[in-house]
């Protein structure tokens, strides 16, 4: 399905190749059918709605920007998972992924690339995988999407470097929540 874009030049559209590949590998993990899944910094919902079109049972949608809100709500609405889908608008770094009742299986991280150059101990992208250790289950996983010269951390708190994956400009690092 062609997703409805905004009016505005922030987002970077994950490509359908990048996306195919992406889910060929989550798929690993047994993701996403059937699981509780979080789209942060989700512009119009490209992977969360790609993640309901696989079975994913619900996706909790965080994008801060009202425009961009409204165009995800149309997508949402076009795709007919308008039940199984969420929106909470809020900034991601600072909240996360609000959870209701159950714990995320999987969280699509996707900010923009000038809030990811910093990944370090004490960046914002550290600090909100410090608040997602609360949110996601045991065994967990965090897909981080970045620019490819970006080098993130083997470690962050519970989370490890499981896979790193690139594709053109960007990369795509999944981190696991280890078990305490």
């Amino acid at each position: 399905m062609k997703l409805l874009g905004p009016k505005t030049q922030v987002s970077r559209p994950i490509t359908d190749r990048v996306k195919e590949s992406l889910f060929s590998i989550l798929n690993k993990y047994d993701l996403p059918a059937g699981k509780i899944v979080a789209d942060l910094f989700s512009g119009v919902g490209s992977l969360g709605l790609e993640a309901l079109s696989r079975g994913a049972e619900s996706v909790t949608f965080v994008e801060q920007d009202p425009k961009v809100s409204e165009v995800l709500k149309k997508n949402i609405e076009k795709a007919g998972f308008v039940k199984e889908s969420k929106i909470t608008r809020a900034d991601a770094f600072k909240i996360g992924a609000p959870v209701d009742e159950k714990k995320y299986a999987l969280v699509f991280v996707d900010p923009p690339y000038a809030c990811s150059e910093d990944v370090g101990q004490d960046s914002p992208l550290s600090v909100l995988l410090e608040v997602l250790s609360e949110q996601v289950s045991d065994d967990g996983i965090v897909v981080v999407r970045v620019d490819r010269r970006t080098e993130m951390l083997d470690r962050y708190g519970r989370f490890k470097i499981v896979e790193r994956r690139q594709w053109g400009t960007m990369a795509v690092t999944i981190l696991q929540k280890m078990s305490e």
